[in-house]
């Protein structure tokens, strides 16, 4: 396997259902009463923004809307922000996907970081003017986290699409 997680292999297109699954994957996972730890990344933010990277075609604000709604409404918080931050993070993705897609994972990550940041910062902004007291810094070791399991989690999300290694001499891709 290369250096980088860029490959000339070419991908499979992704099935609807199984970007739908992800999500409700990534849903389930922000339900658990883990995700209430300061160093748990936020699953939806997270997978939301590789399908909002990915295919902005099918993955985007009105994905983040829906998302962001029935994490307000299970997280019993103050209702919108998490839509708010997941909209604009899912606008944000993919406006610059082609240009994440180009770097290497390692540099995406930090792309990654930079809007799960945005998306803590949203959400704490929401939370401050509600009158909540500032969480301390170990709220923003999530996105931290996050960006470090980009790697791990763009290679199980594209695993489906990938065509097999054995080629046919009869076809040329």
């Amino acid at each position: 396997m290369p250096h980088s997680f860029a490959s000339s292999r070419i991908l499979l297109p992704v099935r609807p259902w199984f970007i739908g699954l992800s999500l409700i994957a990534a849903l389930t996972l922000n339900f658990l009463p883990t995700s209430a730890w300061p160093w748990m990344p936020d699953w939806v933010a997270l997978v939301l923004l590789f399908w909002s990277i990915r295919e902005p075609r099918r993955v985007g604000m009105g994905s983040a809307f829906l998302l962001g709604v029935l994490m307000d409404v299970a997280d019993a918080s103050v209702m919108g922000q998490h839509a708010l931050a997941y909209v604009l993070a899912a606008y944000a993705a993919s406006s610059l996907s082609r240009r994440i897609l180009w770097f290497p994972m390692a540099q995406q990550a930090l792309h990654v970081l930079a809007l799960l940041a945005i998306v803590q910062l949203i959400q704490l902004g929401a939370r401050a003017m509600t009158g909540e007291e500032f969480p301390g810094l170990a709220y923003f070791i999530g996105p931290l986290i996050g960006a470090l399991l980009w790697w791990p989690l763009t290679f199980i999300l594209l695993l489906p699409q990938y065509r097999p290694v054995d080629r046919d001499e009869n076809r040329p891709i």
